[in-house]
């Protein structure tokens, strides 16, 4: 069973009036979706979706919706979404709404990609984000991925696990080289895949770019998506 047949499945009846947009998009297999919240600045790296986005239509026969959707995250439209995107330079501090509509979320099988974006404000956003996860799922939710996790083989190989991005190498930010990345599963099925690499602002340039680059670093998205479209 899919990510989006699960989702589906564990809302019931109310999926089908969770997102219009989404059953008017039902052509495509993806779209992304990035969540609005109300702390910190949840808008960073405002290219990073297209250049994903390319990079799935590049590699993959998915039927990919090539528009990038920002939902609140109080709100119960991402219910319906199975693939989420949240990331930001400084706090995360959810209130009641966002927490519960969250909770829910993840907890019903879906998907959420967090990126720490630069890590460079004195660890403010992975500091709080990590206290939003500790209050809700429990101090030990989050773990460390494997580097033999099926997400490194769901599309390319990463035999050394997720591979460092140039802010990391070139000491940007806490000046570390983050070696693995952190999950939280619910019932044996990952629902937030969190990671301080900085990923957002690796996939961040002019799509057009990706000839210049000897390996297309974006390959690794295209991993995640799969893996979080078919886990």
């Amino acid at each position: 069973m899919t990510r989006a047949e699960f989702l589906r499945l564990a809302l019931g009846a109310s999926a089908a009036l969770l997102l219009p947009s989404v059953r008017a998009a039902s052509r495509f297999d993806f779209h992304f979706t990035r969540l609005r919240y109300d702390s910190g600045d949840w808008d960073v790296d405002a290219r990073m979706p297209s250049n994903l986005i390319t990079a799935l239509i590049d590699y993959t026969n998915l039927r990919v919706d090539p528009r990038e959707h920002v939902v609140a995250l109080a709100d119960p439209k991402l219910l319906a979404a199975p693939f989420c995107y949240l990331a930001g330079h400084k706090l995360v501090e959810f209130n009641p709404a966002e927490r519960r509509n969250f909770e829910r979320y993840v907890r019903n099988g879906g998907f959420v990609l967090v990126d720490d974006c630069n890590h460079d404000i004195d660890g403010l956003f992975a500091k709080s984000f990590e206290a939003q996860m500790a209050s809700i799922f429990g101090k030990s939710a989050l773990k460390k991925l494997p580097n033999t996790h099926p997400l490194f083989s769901s599309f390319f190989k990463f035999p050394d696990g997720p591979p460092a991005t140039g802010f990391e190498l070139n000491g940007w930010g806490d000046d570390l080289v983050h070696d693995y990345l952190r999950s939280i599963e619910v019932n044996g099925r990952m629902g937030v895949l969190y990671s301080n690499k900085d990923y957002g602002c690796e996939w961040d340039y002019d799509w057009r770019n990706k000839r210049f680059l000897a390996e297309d670093n974006t390959k690794f998205a295209v991993n995640i998506v799969m893996y979080a479209l078919t886990s």
